[in-house]
């Protein structure tokens, strides 16, 4: 798991070829100018999700992970707590859905922080990861999701 300021994103370029393409995406494109929904860049390879939602309280939250593909999540606006813990210390509590490459899990072993407007978090494979989390009171987030096949 990584977080960061988009403006540092160029450290992050050796970790993978399509990751370094996701973020240069992220740092030269005005999302401003996309509407909320899904967008091919690379075909099934690297697309964007954007979307504008409302953040909910951790109890309603559900810890996912991925197999296929890396998350980068990057908030446009406001801020959203994200959690993270390592997979292999969670519980799995929805086998893996391979059509949508998801499974979701349960425990204990998660920490929080909260993500600003500017700021991305990357998770692997073998990071669970729990996002929509409100850092306080819910409130409305702008965010862009790089779906990232490794």
């Amino acid at each position: 798991m990584v977080i960061d300021q988009l403006r540092n994103a160029k450290v992050y370029v050796g970790m993978h070829h399509r990751l370094a393409q996701g973020l240069e995406y992220l740092r030269t494109m005005d999302l401003s100018k996309l509407a909320d929904g899904k967008h091919e860049i690379d075909g099934k390879d690297l697309f964007l999700i954007l979307s504008t939602s409302q953040t909910k309280p951790a109890e309603q939250g559900k810890w996912e992970a991925h197999r296929l593909y890396a998350d980068i999540q990057y908030v446009i606006q406001g801020t959203e707590r994200m959690g993270w813990a390592p997979l292999g210390e969670m519980k799995v509590s929805k086998l893996y859905d391979e059509a949508d490459d998801y499974l979701l899990c349960e425990g204990n072993a998660g920490s929080f922080l909260d993500v600003r407007a500017g700021n991305f978090c990357i998770f692997l494979p073998e990071d669970a990861h729990m996002p929509g989390v409100a850092a306080g009171q819910p409130s409305t987030v702008r965010k862009a999701v790089l779906k990232v096949r490794l």
